[in-house]
């Protein structure tokens, strides 16, 4: 049976981008890609097993954390992630017309709002729509000449629309990470180590506790995120990232020691190397 890994889909979107280069560091032999429609069936195809793998944005370095890919994690705590990609994120603006014609500019959320100071400067009457993703973009505005939609300028994307400028995404140095999420626990070593957790009550010093407890340990936390827990208004659940030190898998046993009686519920979704790459 062929390696199945699911995506956002459809084909052409930044995540098939993502989910090709981490097979590829993964060394998975001859996977075969399952896009998918929205972020909770990517979730859902590797917690029910129908994938054995999946790719999902966590995190862009404009907009922040991908609330839906947080939120769904949390709530399928019997998932891990495998290893982690950093891929650069730069916009073309693509379409059948001219740009003097475009009245409506099509994508992602994300990718409108990565581009929102370009679009305001150039297309300052364009209409923004949002869709399920760049590339469901792309098949939109195809053959119309007043539409445009903001996407990657892959040559899957090129042979269908013209590029009407690039890049238009307001920072150059615009990323977003991915991981690849299994729903088997591997024993396995990274610099970097996942974490989700919720406090028994919201009281003075109950967060400050467990991030104490991480500086005491001599680690540095990378990332802190918080969603609301969905249960009441003021309570909240926690997303961080911590660096390993070289004894990773010792020094993860011991932080997850250290942080259980601080926490009401702890999610640990395993230890993993990440991997910034670059694209022309």
């Amino acid at each position: 049976m062929p390696i199945r890994v699911a995506y956002l889909g459809p084909k052409g979107t930044y995540a098939e981008q993502a989910a090709l280069a981490l097979t590829q560091l993964e060394k998975l032999e001859k996977p075969e890609y399952i896009p998918c429609s929205g972020m909770l069936s990517v979730i859902k195809s590797v917690s029910n097993k129908s994938c054995d793998f999946a790719v999902v944005p966590i995190e862009n370095s404009i907009e922040g954390g991908v609330t839906t890919s947080l939120d769904a994690l949390w709530g399928h705590p019997e998932l891990f992630i495998k290893r982690a990609l950093v891929l650069p994120i730069r916009h073309s603006l693509l379409s059948s017309g001219e740009i003097h014609q475009i009245s409506e500019v099509l994508s992602h959320p994300q990718a409108l709002a990565q581009c929102s100071s370009w679009l305001n400067q150039n297309l300052p009457n364009a209409l923004q729509l949002p869709t399920s993703s760049t590339a469901e973009a792309v098949r939109m505005v195809v053959g119309s000449q007043f539409r445009a939609a903001i996407a990657a300028n892959t040559e899957r994307n090129l042979k269908v629309l013209n590029e009407l400028a690039f890049p238009i995404n307001d920072v150059p140095g615009n990323r977003t990470r991915f991981v690849l999420l299994q729903s088997e626990e591997v024993e396995q070593q990274g610099n970097l180590t996942s974490l989700a957790f919720s406090l028994h009550s919201n009281v003075p010093g109950a967060l400050l506790n467990v991030l104490s407890c991480i500086a005491k340990l001599g680690l540095n936390m990378s990332r802190i995120e918080s969603r609301p827990s969905k249960r009441e208004l003021g309570e909240y659940v926690f997303f961080i990232d911590v660096e390993l030190h070289k004894n990773q898998k010792l020094t993860d046993k011991i932080l997850l020691k250290n942080l259980e009686p601080l926490c009401e519920h702890l999610v640990h979704f395993g230890s993993y190397p990440s991997t910034d790459i670059n694209v022309t």
